[in-house]
């Protein structure tokens, strides 16, 4: 499968990919970031990866690897 395009959906807090034969995935940021341990500026950057660079925060959340992401780019 080809992805033709990722976006954050701002009206139903997910990201969006769609894939080259009609495929949708979405991805539920809210339960995506439920059990993840945050602070305030690691969740300002969740948030900034999730509208800026949607395929990347995909594929951090379908590899289990965003509370790594945090903990190592979270340097307040």
């Amino acid at each position: 499968m080809n992805i033709v395009h990722a976006e954050y959906n701002k009206y139903h807090h997910t990201i969006d990919i769609n894939y080259y034969n009609g495929y949708i995935l979405r991805i539920d940021c809210g339960k995506a970031e439920y059990c993840l341990i945050t602070t305030p500026n690691s969740q300002r950057m969740l948030d900034a990866l999730a509208i800026d660079e949607p395929l990347e925060y995909a594929r951090l959340y379908l590899n289990s690897e965003m509370q790594y992401w945090i903990n190592t780019t979270d340097v307040e």
